[in-house]
């Protein structure tokens, strides 16, 4: 069930959001404050008719309401288990208060050198002093217990006399813990216990916020930058949370008024021309999300900034400071939910490319999810119409069609948890996905493709000079370097993610071999093995744990090559890549880097991604390595239990079946037509057709594909130092093209069949190598790949200058382009610049000319001898597709 108001991000809202921003900065600037805290008397008619009083105690009570449940939400059967989770996790809490050694405030975590450990002590007394504050029907020793409160407050003075106040000694490690996780504890325990400090240490608050501002060093006077490349994004929505909640316990109304004009930039759409403050942190109009510059990061920065600001929504209901503004808000996060998360949603899982170094956390996809289904229940109560029942369809959607039970234990508010309770009961609303089964989302702006059918879900990560090709932190993710280079996932309908993907395929499958990957027959370290910790460390040649020199060379490098992207026609999608080299690599060679820092070189190759009904047609040409190197390039890569029964059949094209050994492993005696994966345990398939590769640098021979099935057993903390040692198992398959060192550049050409049967594939088998089938390769070199799919018309991607000719079509430069005929001869196509770069692409219709019939703004259409020419103005377009109808 669409929102009515869904389509491609709009800047409109965000707009008018912007535009209030600028009267609460007036605001905000009429209210002096002192010594850090403002005087409420000061100056009180200066806010133009607010009043300050009476909005900081709705602020206050709301985030109470939003954090501890109140009184209704909490006498709610449904919330019984959210509030027993509050007191057993405050009661574990205390016990380590009272088990504590020398050192530690909390038995396990020693203080005074970890910036970890006394961000999750903050966290402790967080979760103390809330389960002090929740109302509920059962009686309770926390509820309302000055002595709990009290030792908390009398352990937040400790903490900050011994660790945190002194500045010469604070801010070592990761700058988020002191800039915002710490402060995040610390605001939302001065909130629940602002009366008992009023009382017991009434100095105490103060203090804090004169030291939370003072830890703000990538601010400015102790508040926000919007200038700095830290204050962006999920990170500037949490300091700015932080300080609205300190500015309303403290009656600072400057404080909560510029808090929020800063939160309300945000929400604009990012335009990647003309960024705001040099920050391309943020939401795009194609519905991607970028966090750190480049990383494509919905499925974690992006649901915490989803988090924060269906929050905000919340925490300010009822005052003014926004109430003018807060349809536009609910707006944009509206569009944010339609066409930046549901697309990555797949039966309730976060489809992994967008999760940034969250890949290697043992929490799933499912967890993930949880988390924007709360969200999304608390942004249904601030619509209504059409636009509610949408998001409460999409919330019971996600429910029926998720293999992991969703436990509202898991959400923040036991508000939230009653209201989850009050959409699964309400039959009035259907089940509804926010999208259709059948969608091709091309989310350009990150270099990320999603195509679904009501079997499966692709999704493929691809990088550029825009985005990162991964990303690697704080010994998060340790072996990346090949997850955006075309690796892809395949998710399966009726399966259970965990058991396909999330750690434990990052664990097993080795990271030469993730499926869609063309990589260098080499061994790489990772980054502690490199130089034996988390980061590079050279301060003279401005290498330190938060420099920008780390993340452009360590922690999220980008490509050197500038095509990646592609065209999307309806359902459908082309997308091109050409591999390059990450930016430490290209840096190092130029002379750039120090000595002893460490880069790789990628292997060579050009691909493209076709994607139809049944199948995803993918071409490779210039296969090879310039260094001559050995490489693989793995077609796909799946892991099983290791109990599962998987094996693998096929066909050879001279008719014999595929003689495999142990459970269809082996490389192939000669030509393939095609083989089939199956796991019995899951009760999945996926087939594999060979075809004619059209060409290349090895025109007429057809690869020999190697088949490999292996148990491996590896602990997860091979891609996360912080991961529990924990081994793990499984049957892992792949599915190779071997080069030898020193080959020649090779052109591959296969369809990935979904939940293929044999019989479904010996029907590829009967056409599809002789061209005659529904799939034919018309070209696959360097310079142009493209597929015709019978019914489907031709899809092709170019990738250099001059003119390229493709069937029908003939092509002027780089460019995606899609051309379908249906049956009563309207012709419709769409094309894209996946280089980003170009003004103008033009292409030929040969045949009869065509008349325009519809077209998007900026495509021109005319008549040419032989043909109809097509001419797209793709200026600033950013890899968006334009569309014409032709007749």
């Amino acid at each position: 069930m669409p929102l009515s108001r869904r389509t491609l991000l709009t800047t409109l809202p965000a707009s008018a959001l912007l535009a209030v921003a600028a009267p609460l900065r007036a605001r905000a600037a009429t209210r002096p404050t002192t010594a850090g805290v403002a005087d409420p008397g000061a100056n009180p008619g200066a806010d133009t008719g607010a009043n300050p009083g009476a909005n900081h105690t709705a602020l206050l009570a709301n985030t109470v309401a939003i954090f501890a449940g109140t009184a209704e939400s909490n006498a709610r059967p449904e919330t019984a288990a959210k509030l027993a989770a509050l007191t057993s996790t405050a009661r574990a809490r205390l016990a380590a208060l009272d088990g504590a050694g020398p050192g530690e405030l909390f038995k396990g975590l020693p203080l005074g050198t970890s910036d970890a450990n006394l961000n999750t002590s903050y966290q402790y007394l967080y979760e103390i002093a809330l389960a002090t504050r929740a109302p509920g029907p059962a009686p309770s020793d926390l509820r309302d217990n000055a002595d709990v409160r009290r030792r908390v407050i009398d352990a937040l003075a400790r903490l900050h006399d011994t660790y945190y106040g002194d500045q010469s000694k604070g801010y070592y490690g990761n700058w988020f813990n002191w800039e915002i996780g710490i402060s995040a504890s610390v605001s939302k325990t001065l909130v629940l216990l602002k009366e008992e400090l009023a009382t017991y240490r009434p100095g105490l608050t103060a203090t804090y916020l004169a030291s939370m501002d003072a830890y703000l060093r990538n601010g400015k006077d102790g508040d926000v930058d919007l200038d700095s490349r830290f204050h962006t994004g999920a990170n500037l929505a949490d300091i700015t949370t932080n300080r609205i909640l300190q500015g309303a316990v403290t009656g600072d109304d400057a404080r909560v008024v510029k808090a929020v004009a800063d939160q309300l930039t945000v929400y604009a759409t990012v335009d990647p021309y003309n960024p705001r403050h040099g920050v391309t942190d943020g939401f795009y109009a194609d519905g991607s999300f970028i966090q750190h510059d480049s990383v494509a990061y919905t499925g974690s920065y992006g649901k915490v900034l989803l988090t924060r600001a269906v929050q905000t929504v919340k925490i300010l209901e009822g005052t003014d400071y926004i109430d003018t503004a807060t349809a536009d808000l609910v707006a944009v996060v509206r569009g944010w939910v339609a066409d930046g998360f549901a697309p990555l949603v797949f039966e309730g899982w976060m489809m992994e490319i967008v999760k940034g170094r969250g890949v290697s956390r043992t929490a799933t996809g499912y967890t993930d999810v949880a988390v924007v289904v709360e969200a999304v229940v608390d942004l249904s109560g601030h619509t209504t119409g059409p636009d509610a029942t949408a998001l409460k369809g999409y919330v019971k959607f996600v429910r029926q069609t998720s293999k992991a039970a969703l436990d509202p234990v898991v959400f923040v508010s036991p508000v939230s948890v009653a209201r989850y309770a009050d959409i699964l009961a309400d039959t009035s609303v259907p089940a509804a996905d926010l999208g259709d089964a059948a969608s091709h989302t091309a989310f350009n702006a990150m270099d990320k493709t999603v195509h679904r059918r009501p079997g499966y879900a692709f999704a493929l990560a691809r990088s550029s000079n825009r985005i990162s090709k991964y990303e690697y932190m704080s010994g998060e993710n340790l072996m990346p370097w090949f997850q955006g280079d075309g690796a892809h996932h395949l998710y399966l309908a009726g399966q259970d993610q965990t058991l396909a993907f999330g750690v434990d395929h990052y664990t097993t499958v080795s990271p030469y071999r993730l499926p869609g990957v063309t990589a260098p027959v080499e061994t790489r370290r990772t980054i502690p093995e490199l130089y034996g910790t988390a980061w590079y460390d050279n301060p003279e040649r401005g290498f330190t744990s938060s420099s920008e020199s780390q993340n452009t060379y360590v922690y999220f490098p980008r490509g050197t090559n500038t095509l990646s992207g592609g065209a999307r026609l309806g359902t459908y999608g082309a997308v091109g890549l050409v591999l390059g080299d990450d930016a430490a690599y290209a840096a190092k060679q130029a002379g750039e880097l120090p000595d002893d820092f460490v880069a790789y070189r990628n292997a060579a190759a050009t691909k493209s991604w076709f994607m139809f009904d049944d199948e995803i047609v993918v071409l490779a040409a210039g296969v090879g390595d310039p260094a001559g190197r050995a490489v693989t390039t793995t077609l796909d890569s799946r892991i099983a239990a290791a109990s599962d029964t998987v094996t693998v059949t096929g066909r050879l094209r001279d008719g014999a079946d595929w003689p495999g050994g142990d459970g269809g492993s082996g490389t192939a005696p000669g030509p393939v037509d095609w083989l089939r994966y199956a796991d019995a345990g899951q009760g999945v398939s996926v087939g594999y057709v060979f075809l004619d590769g059209g060409g290349g640098g090895d025109q007429g021979r057809v690869p020999r594909p190697t088949v490999a099935l292996d148990t491996v057993t590896r602990s997860r903390r091979v891609v996360r130092t912080s991961n529990p040692d924990t081994p793990v198992t499984k049957r892992v398959f792949s599915l190779s093209v071997d080069q030898p060192a020193s080959a020649r550049r090779l052109s591959t050409a296969h369809a990935l069949v979904p939940n293929a049967t044999e019989r479904q594939l010996a029907a590829y088998e009967r056409y599809g190598w002789y061209g005659r089938g529904p799939l034919t390769v018309v070209a696959n070199t360097t310079r142009v790949q493209a597929v015709e799919h019978r019914g489907l018309s031709i899809a092709a991607n170019t990738f250099t200058p001059g003119t390229h000719h493709a069937g029908r079509l003939t092509i002027d430069g780089a460019a995606s382009v899609l051309v379908r005929t249906s049956r009563d001869g309207t012709v419709s196509l769409a094309v894209s610049d996946p280089t980003t770069e170009r003004g103008t692409v033009s292409l030929t219709l040969r045949g009869r000319w065509l008349r325009a019939v519809a077209t998007d703004d900026g495509v021109r259409v005319r008549r040419v001898l032989g043909g109809t020419r097509i001419d797209v103005d793709t200026h600033q377009a950013h890899g968006h597709s334009l569309t014409a109808r032709l007749r």
